[in-house]
């Protein structure tokens, strides 16, 4: 009774906590995303301590919901028709600045002195972003427009250029240090990963545009969604796939081909905020901030150069693809968000480069925590500068 206690009673104070912190996004400059990794760090185990540690143990399982509903509903704005008139720009924008950031950030610590093999896997990390963080300043911000849509397109496969540059680099990286391999292994196990989830959602997604919405006609039910969402996460976790890909890839496929809705994603986009305030405030809870004293000089230039490589990247992408000012100047600083993905990748650098295992893990967590923090504000600063223009 007492560990059940503890654990509603730390739910409720986390949603109260996100109505408080929903209200004080409103009177700052601060956007809600911030205001609850901030709030999650003063009541985590690196200052407070308040939040039950059976809470904060099951993190994964509540941060893995809220990915895969955030990965729902952000594929189902790949329609057809929003892509019509963008999908040119939305792959150059994309791929350009995930190459240039990688480039950038390489070659900027290559010149500081730092030996390549790690320049290369910090600088293909460094092209990662966190669509969690961009999704809900976008949601928050109430800003429909060309920009939102074009920057939620963006960060839907921008972790899938950053998984296939970083298998890329791995390879490159055992090349130089000697290792009797070849760049087909690690390119087979990302592809793997991405092309299984793309085949998941797929396979789940067909029938279930037909079948959805038949109960209730023209509206699926919260069930249906969520059923569909939590299993179609479970199997791709299981099988060792993107649950965050597949999910794009189920809500895209419902949104084209079950015409038969009148709108496919309203049952899940009431809900989903409240595992989303978890999320995060657990996500502040989990963070190391200690871990920002080891910053250094070597993090100070991979957080310049990755916010250098952002901008320039995304300015050649825009110019490529035919996006005008004001969206070609706030792309880059839009998407400065990073979080798990490029911790993960860290990790599997360390395990195949043990002797990079430390510098890697300490930069990567450390601007990581930099960057989910800020991040969500430069975000919130270039949706507000491209609406006033």
């Amino acid at each position: 009774m007492q560990l059940e206690s503890q654990v509603l009673i730390a739910v409720g104070g986390i949603l109260l906590l996100g109505l408080i912190t929903d209200a004080l996004g409103k009177k700052t400059f601060l956007p809600r995303v911030t205001l609850l990794l901030i709030f999650g760090a003063i009541i985590g185990d690196g200052m407070f301590g308040i939040i039950p540690d059976v809470v904060t143990d099951r993190f994964e399982l509540v941060a893995d919901m809220a990915l895969l509903m955030v990965g729902f509903l952000i594929g189902g704005k790949l329609t057809v028709k929003s892509l019509k008139d963008s999908a040119g720009q939305i792959f150059w924008i994309s791929i350009t600045t995930a190459i240039v950031t990688a480039m950038v950030v390489a070659s900027v610590l290559i010149a500081f002195g730092v030996e390549p093999g790690v320049s290369i896997l910090l600088g293909c990390i460094a092209s990662a972003t966190a669509p969690a963080a961009i999704f809900d300043v976008i949601a928050e911000s109430g800003f429909k427009g060309a920009f939102s849509d074009l920057l939620l397109s963006i960060v839907a496969i921008d972790d899938a250029w950053a998984l296939l540059l970083f298998a890329v680099g791995v390879a490159i990286v055992a090349a130089m240090n000697g290792a009797d391999v070849s760049m087909v292994s690690p390119l087979y196990t990302i592809l793997r990963e991405i092309g299984g989830a793309v085949m998941l959602g797929l396979f789940i997604g067909f029938p279930a545009a037909y079948l959805t919405g038949r109960i209730r006609p023209g509206q699926p039910m919260l069930i249906e969604a969520l059923g569909l969402v939590f299993v179609c996460g479970g199997l791709a976790i299981m099988l060792e796939m993107s649950f965050l890909i597949a999910a794009m890839v189920l809500g895209a496929v419902i949104a084209n081909f079950a015409k038969h809705h009148e709108y496919p994603f309203h049952a899940i986009e009431g809900i989903e905020w409240p595992f989303m305030v978890i999320f995060f405030v657990l996500a502040g809870a989990s963070l190391e901030l200690g871990a920002l004293e080891e910053l250094g000089m070597l993090g100070l230039i991979y957080i310049l150069s990755r916010i250098a490589g952002k901008y320039i990247g995304s300015m050649m992408g825009c110019s490529i693809g035919g996006v005008g000012s004001p969206m070609k100047q706030w792309m880059g600083p839009a998407l400065l968000p990073q979080a798990g993905v490029a911790i993960g990748m860290a990790l599997v650098a360390s395990e195949h480069f043990p002797g990079y295992a430390q510098t890697l893990l300490t930069v990567v967590i450390s601007s990581t925590i930099f960057f989910e923090i800020i991040g969500p504000v430069f975000t919130r600063l270039a949706l507000s500068r491209v609406r006033e223009m």
